[in-house]
Formats: C-alpha cells, sequence, structure tokens
C-alpha cells in the first residue's frame, strides 16, 4: 500500500454532531491504513511491539495533563501550569521520585472532576477562550471529540501495557 494514498483530514472545528461524528471516525479509519502502510505483509503478520519506556502511570499522568490543557487552559483561559511549554515534551509520561501511583491517580481524578465541572457549566458550542497553534478556536463539543479520541488512543496502549504486565486483556 502506498502511504502517500492515504488521505487524512482533520475533523471541522465547527460542524453538526453527524458531521463531526463521522469526521472523526474517518480521521481514525485513515489513521490506521496510514500506520500500516508501507509496512511489509511478514511484519505486518509477525513483528511484535518491541519494549517502551511508556507506563502505564505514565500515561495517566500525560492524560491528567491532557484534561487540565484542554478544559482549564485551553477552554476556560486558565493560567495553570502547561506540561507542554516545557523543552522536555515527554515529561507529562515521567515519574518522578517523589511521584508515587496514588499520587498521580488523585491528580488524574482532580483534573477529570475539574473538567465534569467545566462542561456542565456551559453549551457545547462555546467557543474556547485559548486558540489553537493555528489561531482557530474550537467549540466545548470539539474538545469532548478529541477528549474521547485522545482518553482511548491511551486506552489502547494501556491494553498492551497491561498484557505485558500480566497478561490481563480486555475492553
Amino acid at each position: 500500500m502506498n502511504e502517500n494514498a492515504i488521505e487524512r483530514v482533520d475533523p471541522p472545528l465547527v460542524a453538526t454532531e453527524l458531521e463531526m461524528l463521522n469526521s472523526f471516525l474517518d480521521y481514525h479509519r485513515a489513521t490506521l491504513l496510514w500506520k500500516v502502510s508501507g509496512v511489509s505483509e511478514e511484519n505486518l503478520k509477525r513483528q511484535a511491539v518491541p519494549t517502551s519506556s511508556l507506563t502505564l502511570l505514565g500515561l495517566v499522568k500525560h492524560l491528567a495533563y491532557v484534561e487540565r490543557t484542554w478544559f482549564q487552559r485551553r477552554f476556560k483561559g486558565e493560567d495553570v501550569f502547561d506540561v507542554w511549554t516545557t523543552r522536555d515534551f515527554d515529561s507529562g509520561f515521567g515519574i518522578g521520585e517523589a511521584e508515587t501511583a496514588e499520587s498521580i491517580l488523585q491528580f488524574y481524578r482532580e483534573e477529570t472532576e475539574k473538567s465534569r465541572r467545566i462542561v456542565e457549566s456551559a453549551n457545547l458550542d462555546d467557543l474556547s477562550a485559548k486558540p489553537r497553534r493555528n489561531g482557530d478556536r474550537v467549540t466545548l463539543r470539539w474538545i469532548l471529540f478529541h477528549m474521547i479520541e485522545e482518553t482511548a488512543r491511551h486506552n489502547g496502549h494501556a491494553d498492551l501495557l497491561r498484557e505485558a504486565i500480566d497478561g490481563a486483556t480486555g475492553e
């Protein structure tokens, strides 16, 4: 398959429910095809995932920062710490010496609860206070769809990590 033939179109920032759902689904369908393009038949069938430095707790910490960034910083315009303004882009995945599983899980629970309160107090058509890098502002609806995609993608990573740890699999 020719990887240049795969067309991935970014979902619209403002659209009807049906248009947005279809465009997100089509984007991820194209992403799947793009990811497998250019890989040999043999590797597509048999190549296993090599060991990674990614951890389950690192995923939780990363998603806590993603929640904070999209709902508090981007949507509400609050001046909260943004891990992606640091030089070390992967720092949101790393676990510090003083951090514990409980402290990171609590961080995630707190950030998701703040996100829920923000969503409850807004309308889906409300635009973000802060624009994206290209200057476009997005609706709360777009942010929710994006968060579904982001969380689902990392849940897939978590599935692989958990299976490698103890063989547990599931939805």
